[in-house]
């Protein structure tokens, strides 16, 4: 379990026995089954997940009451709504699994902690964040400018490792379109 996230971390630099296991002991682990939620609209959030098992999906409620799906994480992907885990507030969104979900849990208080004391961790957080700014700026831009067919494209080579594993409605939520209309993207 604890390999991976590991690994991800001496991307940036290596890591003692030692100071891997003190920083390990400042996770902590659950398991959520398939259509559990993870985080939920109007909850304090007070974790970042690192995914060790499963698949999950963060999304929102239009006001049409249609769910609109912003992300998909699976193993070895962090996931939390990040504005308000930074900036202690409450979820505007819903986490929930998929599938069957094994997690390791990381505080705020935690990460600034390990961040503090380890500057290999600070450079693993701040490279993260650069990627995760231009994801998010990169999703932005295919909402904007691309249409739907170009939008399908660019879902099929994000997500392309998991793509087996995701429901239909799910993809069609995610690009904003109805099944009906993700069918007829698909036969284009």
């Amino acid at each position: 379990m604890f390999e991976n996230i590991r690994n991800r971390f001496e991307e940036t630099g290596p890591l003692t026995d030692s100071e891997f296991d003190y920083i390990f002991r400042h996770f902590t682990t659950r398991k959520y089954k398939k259509h559990q939620f993870i985080l939920q609209e109007g909850a304090d959030v007070d974790n970042e997940y690192f995914l060790v098992k499963g698949l999950v999906r963060s999304y929102c409620i239009l006001p049409n009451g249609k769910e609109r799906i912003l992300q998909f994480a699976w193993e070895n992907c962090w996931i939390t709504q990040y504005s308000a885990y930074f900036f202690n507030a409450q979820a505007g969104l819903f986490i929930d699994c998929i599938e069957d979900v094994e997690l390791l849990c990381l505080s705020r208080e935690s990460r600034e902690r390990i961040i503090d004391e380890f500057p290999v961790i600070e450079r693993y957080f701040r490279k993260r964040s650069r990627i995760g700014i231009a994801w998010c700026e990169n999703r932005i831009l295919s909402l904007l400018n691309y249409d739907t067919k170009k939008g399908y494209d660019e879902f099929m080579n994000e997500y392309r490792v998991i793509i087996n594993r995701i429901p239909k409605h799910f993809i069609a939520s995610y690009l904003g379109v109805s099944r009906e209309a993700l069918s007829r993207i698909k036969m284009a």
